[in-house]
């Protein structure tokens, strides 16, 4: 086993093979039930690592790890699942010239052997899957999708996955299936967990979705349903984006689950301690165009974030400071004019149920969200209508000058803004020119940013390694240079684990900036040490 120091907070422990793997995640989950660990966020297994990320003092645990003896991991048969799948996908062609047959062997050739799911990652309910022989074994696309719909069947390095959510990918496309592989009314929401068994069977009648520009799935799960409560705020003009956020869901990243919560966390806080809220109380985030609330009971409420104009009944009101509604008032947050995410805390905090142990929002996997009075399959943001209920009010608001960490207004459109960074878990993959490039350019945050990543161009990244690398688990600030070379940098939505070598580390509590970054908006990096 061999630890890597992987940002300011995490290990990344290479192991000898997928043995090893499940031998050390078994370990570090036995000694974490017996209170032998340190306290840890997430434990990521992956192909030939295990990620440790949320570590106060990784290299205390780096130097521990070399004493440990690691017994055999303990394997037991799985179930088998069999998938109907149309071979129709868009990559079908290029799979077929890169293994050498026509477009209709590929079906064949593919479902003739029986898979094994190895570990779980990338996205909630995303299975590696293990028994394709490696004369059939492709590179991933130089460049990601931004967004593939959930059902198609891919094939990447030694594996195979099915994308159960709407998602970025990577991954060669060559078909696709109708079953539902991540339901969260199930018992069990993954239909594929480690040590199962999957038979894909050619059929003619699977239908093949259209890949679309957005992130978001359209058939995300229902909601869990509301408990009784009354609605202390409705939703009149939700905007390009707002969603229900709080601190996140660490822990379920095995899963495939992101850990998801508000992108800029001091602005999130700071709105909550300005209504009297914990730090983790669940607030509104908004994208670049904000919104319209009525108040359907007497409100508190506090606007922190992207500086946008904001209004009740018409009337100015203050920025970053607590704002009394009455019933029957409305609160009207506008275009952002400097940054992109405001954060609407209400005084109790927005009290849905949570899901997983917290009430974010992940567009992913449908996760948190829940309106009252949702009945039908939609997606988990937030729509013109909605109702919400409250938390009880625990404490009145606090002044914003005693607040512990300054925070700033967002950079204008179109200026810069520096972030600082560490070296990655493996410096090696990279040249120094590399790494020179990436501190002395300028990056310009593009269009295709959302919660998921901040995409920038920029000066192409060389590496010394190939485009791609075994998954492995990674972290929030994670700055992954996939094929083409451009940088991107992981926010809260980002997959658990990711195939394309990571050059540098955003330090989480430095990411504020990042996540108020329109389009346009030019980064410098500057090296930190760690």
């Amino acid at each position: 086993m061999i630890p890597l120091r992987y940002g300011s907070h995490a290990l990344l422990v290479e192991c000898a093979d997928l043995d090893e793997v499940a031998a050390l995640h078994a370990e570090l989950l036995r000694r974490a039930e017996q209170g032998a660990l340190p306290p840890v966020l997430d434990l990521v297994p992956a192909e030939r690592t295990v990620l440790i990320d949320g570590l106060d003092d990784p290299a205390s645990l780096a130097a521990d790890l070399a004493t440990w003896t690691l017994p055999p991991a303990r394997t037991e048969p799985g179930r088998t699942v069999q998938l109907a799948v149309h071979y129709d996908g868009p990559d079908l062609d290029e799979v077929a010239d890169a293994w050498g047959v026509h477009r209709d062997e590929v079906a064949a050739i593919h479902s003739a052997h029986e898979y094994r799911v190895a570990f779980c990652g990338f996205a909630p309910g995303f299975a590696y899957l293990t028994g394709l022989p490696e004369r059939y074994h492709l590179p991933r696309r130089p460049t990601p999708r931004p967004s593939v719909p959930p059902g198609y069947v891919a094939v990447a390095g030694p594996y195979t996955g099915v994308y159960p959510t709407g998602s970025p990918g990577g991954w060669n496309l060559i078909g696709a299936t109708d079953a539902q592989l991540w339901d969260l009314e199930r018992d069990e929401p993954a239909l594929l967990v480690p040590g199962s068994n999957v038979r894909f069977v050619p059929s003619p009648t699977a239908p093949v979705p259209t890949p679309t520009p957005s992130p978001v799935s359209a058939t995300a799960s229902p909601p869990r349903a509301a408990p009784e409560a009354d609605p202390a705020i409705q939703i009149l003009r939700a905007g390009a984006l707002t969603t229900i956020q709080d601190l996140g869901r660490p822990g379920y990243a095995h899963l495939g689950v992101p850990r998801s919560g508000a992108l800029d966390q001091a602005a999130h806080r700071l709105a909550n301690r300005l209504v009297g809220n914990d730090p983790d109380a669940a607030t509104l985030e908004t994208t670049l165009s904000g919104l319209t609330l009525r108040a359907l009971a007497p409100i508190v409420v506090a606007v922190c974030g992207a500086v946008a104009p904001v209004r009740v009944d018409g009337r100015p009101a203050p920025w970053a400071a607590p704002v009394e509604l009455r019933a029957g008032q409305t609160l009207d947050v506008g275009v952002a004019s400097r940054g992109v995410r405001n954060y609407v805390a209400i005084a109790g905090g927005v009290a849905v149920p949570p899901a997983l142990g917290s009430r974010s929002t992940d567009l992913l996997s449908g996760l948190g969200g829940a309106a009252l009075g949702t009945e039908q399959p939609r997606e988990p943001r937030l729509r013109d209508g909605d109702l919400l209920p409250l938390g009880a009010v625990s404490r009145p608001p606090q002044p914003a000058d005693t607040y512990p960490v300054t925070v700033t207004a967002p950079a204008a459109g179109g200026s810069a803004i520096e972030l600082p960074i560490a070296h990655g878990p493996r410096p090696d993959a990279f040249p120094e020119a590399a790494w020179r490039a990436l501190t002395t350019h300028e990056y310009t945050v593009t269009p295709t940013s959302n919660r998921i990543a901040l995409r920038l161009d920029g000066p192409a990244l060389a590496r010394t390694g190939p485009d791609t690398i075994p998954s492995e688990g990674a972290v929030l600030g994670a700055i992954q240079v996939p094929a083409d070379g451009r940088p991107i940098i992981f926010l809260a939505d980002h997959p658990p684990t990711g195939g394309y070598p990571v050059i540098a580390v955003v330090p989480p509590d430095a990411l504020g900036p990042a996540a108020q970054a329109p389009p346009g908006t030019r980064i410098r990096f500057r090296a930190h040490g760690i």
